[in-house]
């Protein structure tokens, strides 16, 4: 994908194996970033409408935890969660076994599931789950933004 030109202090990766999913992505991620960055937040780029705070209450709960996940009722979200910088050489067995679902960390490395509901204090209608996937996905995003009638 072309990128718009972006300023310096940006950076971007690429994955070493296109087309194997996020976990791919998260491996760029997490090698790409300085050692001295403990954890991130990892999200996907079809998130607009992204609440700042929503990343901060994930990071406040981190703790002894390797990653702090929202969990709805039927599932957790992976690519709106926290991830430390140590859980590379898990993301990498699990790329090397071709086992290439986020989820498979999880079960690996000690993993905090939030309750959606507690991330409705500073995100309430939950804006930063919404993925936007389609030109009417987009639309409808504007409209309840405000930025459209």
């Amino acid at each position: 994908q072309v990128l718009p030109e972006l300023p310096p202090e940006i950076l971007v990766t690429r994955d070493l194996r296109p087309e194997r999913g996020p976990l791919e992505g998260l491996a760029a991620g997490l090698q790409a970033v300085p050692e001295e960055v403990d954890a991130l937040y990892v999200t996907s780029c079809d998130v607009p409408l992204l609440v700042p705070a929503f990343a901060r209450l994930l990071f406040a709960r981190l703790g002894r935890f390797e990653i702090v996940v929202p969990r709805d009722d039927e599932r957790c979200h992976p690519l709106a969660a926290v991830y430390r910088r140590s859980v590379l050489g898990a993301v990498r067995e699990l790329l090397a076994a071709d086992q290439l679902r986020l989820r498979g960390l999880f079960d690996r490395v000690p993993t905090l599931a939030v309750p959606v509901d507690e991330l409705r204090r500073v995100d309430p209608q939950l804006a930063t789950l919404r993925n936007l996937n389609t030109p009417a996905d987009y639309e409808a995003a504007l409209r309840s933004a405000g930025l459209q009638a």
